[in-house]
């Protein structure tokens, strides 16, 4: 029953500029990174033990959404290092059996990278049509009513030419036209580039919004009780032009066949939309498609035991059996579990995390069960933040990773880009290291148990019937049988175990050895259970 690296392993986001500062400039750096891989995985339990390091963007960029606007894909920004960084902290990486996935962001460049500057001079320049220009309507309105992702239309206007031109986040962030040919064949150079270097996949961002209409007709109107602000025009639109036109899934097809040509190489999507479009980013058995479309759907799940049950039996049976499955609970964008779901759900997140049947993402500074962090209105840096408001920030999920207690959690000597979280003197990876009960130490175990067991990495689920607040299963690979029961209730719990049942490890790491008949649980206390 033999998987690929990417089905079995553990994927940990690295966002870099919070990640470790090296050189005391106040932002997180590939050297950072490097001085911190042991921490990731030194080939020992005493090590996170995580296979595979996601990094996002550290590109040059003017940084109008911190790396997501691309002035150059192919070089590194100084703020974070230099190629031959890149080129170190791949070897490094390598050599501790961590496989090295990066940023791919297809949708858009930065408005400095040569391509727009280019583009914009002129209506009849050589990459006139690289990124997507109109005229206003004859009434002088916008092109369209698109809305931008981070607050307002989706159109700006462009002097030199006298037009406007297309941006689905901030003006700095214009979008590509995939339907000209010569940007396709420049952003595949782009992948080859790195896969020439060695890297071991790309988390492809937005990738679902790369081939739009071609005609960009309106969006319907739509009452979005989601909508986040005023001026929030993309929440109240249903999105049934902006992105995933059937074009897009011979396209996805030739990325993947790209890969595969360079090796066991993985392609994750960011996709965020409803599921029965979603899968569809899987392909067919004959036209394969990505390796892993992000699934973020247990981001938004109510955190109860029957909400979680159901979400991940409709995912069961929506994956195609030549897909596979994967979740993630948090990452960049996202508000910190911690904070989302109470400090109450942290350790059993974790075990959920871990013991489904699928590829799991954890997102850098979860495993220490880190708060939000406590950003002031003049302290916000994101763009989504400052055009919709200081609710609507992500700073708050981006704070530095507190490694000990010593000033500025020992991120950095310099003055952090964003303040340290209040509690790094407590909540930090020195002490938790020390604590064979904490959060991290949970998270060391349960990583480096999908090592030794099959049935975790790519063994079989099967849901089992429970209480109320309860919610169990199993995984089960040859001749090994694994039971997960998690209580998400404040109430004491009882669940029946077969007997010649025994504990492997429970959430708060203070139980082990044989139960038989029930097994008593505390109040949010998960068990994962070896079954005879």
């Amino acid at each position: 029953m033999s998987k690929h690296w990417w089905q079995t392993g553990v994927v940990y986001q690295i966002y870099p500029r919070s990640f470790k500062d090296d050189n005391g400039d106040g932002v997180g750096d590939l050297p950072g990174i490097i001085s911190k891989l042991d921490y990731l995985n030194d080939g020992t339990p005493n090590s996170l033990g995580v296979d595979a390091i996601w990094i996002s963007p550290f590109y040059p960029s003017p940084m109008k959404d911190f790396g997501y606007d691309v002035a150059d894909y192919c070089d590194v920004n100084p703020l974070f290092g230099t190629l031959d960084d890149f080129d170190r902290l791949l070897a490094e990486a390598h050599k501790r059996g961590i496989r090295v996935i990066i940023d791919w962001v297809p949708n858009h460049t930065s408005d400095e990278h040569p391509w727009f500057i280019e583009s914009r001079s002129s209506r009849d320049n050589p990459k006139a049509d690289w990124y997507f220009w109109r005229d206003a309507k004859p009434d002088g309105s916008l092109p369209n009513n698109w809305g931008s992702h981070f607050g307002g239309p989706a159109w700006s206007y462009d002097a030199t030419r006298s037009q406007y031109y297309l941006h689905q986040f901030d003006p700095g962030q214009p979008d590509l036209n995939w339907r000209n040919p010569q940007v396709k064949a420049a952003m595949l150079d782009v992948l080859r580039f790195w896969l020439a270097r060695g890297v071991d996949g790309f988390r492809m961002d937005v990738v679902y919004m790369i081939m739009k209409h071609p005609d960009l007709p309106d969006q319907p109107w739509v009452n979005n009780p989601q909508a986040r602000a005023a001026n929030d025009l993309y929440f109240r639109q249903e999105q049934i032009y902006s992105h995933s036109h059937p074009d897009i899934f011979p396209l996805m097809h030739e990325i993947r066949t790209l890969l595969d040509s360079y090796g066991d190489k993985v392609g994750i999507g960011e996709i965020w939309i409803e599921p029965e479009k979603w899968v569809q980013y899987y392909g067919t058995p004959e036209q394969p498609g990505l390796h892993l479309p992000f699934n973020f759907r247990l981001i938004t799940t109510p955190w109860t035991a029957e909400a979680v049950r159901a979400e991940v039996e409709f995912m069961e049976s929506l994956i195609p059996a030549w897909g596979w499955p994967n979740y993630v609970l948090n990452n960049h964008d996202q508000q910190r579990l911690a904070s989302r779901l109470g400090q109450q759900h942290v350790r059993n997140a974790a075990l959920l995390l871990l013991t489904l049947r699928g590829t799991p993402t954890l997102y850098m500074g979860e495993e220490l069960g880190m708060l939000n962090g406590h950003i002031q209105p003049d302290q916000v840096r994101d763009p989504q933040g400052l055009r919709m408001g200081l609710e609507n920030t992500r700073d708050f999920c981006r704070t530095p990773i507190p490694w000990d207690a010593s000033p500025n959690g020992g991120f950095g000597t310099g003055t952090p880009w964003l303040p340290v979280n209040p509690d790094y003197e407590t909540r930090n990876v020195a002490a938790q290291q020390a604590d064979s009960q904490s959060v991290l130490a949970l998270y060391k175990r349960l990583i480096w148990l999908r090592k030794q067991s099959a049935a975790l990495a790519q063994g079989r689920y099967a849901s089992v019937a429970s209480e109320p607040g309860i919610y169990a299963y199993t995984r089960q690979a040859d001749d090994e049988t694994l039971l997960v029961v998690l209580n998400f209730s404040s109430e004491a719990r009882q669940h029946p175990v077969p007997s010649q049942a025994e504990i492997v490890l429970n959430t708060t790491l203070d139980r082990g050895g044989p139960v038989s008949g029930a097994l008593n649980l505390s109040p949010y206390e998960g068990v994962l259970l070896k079954l005879s």
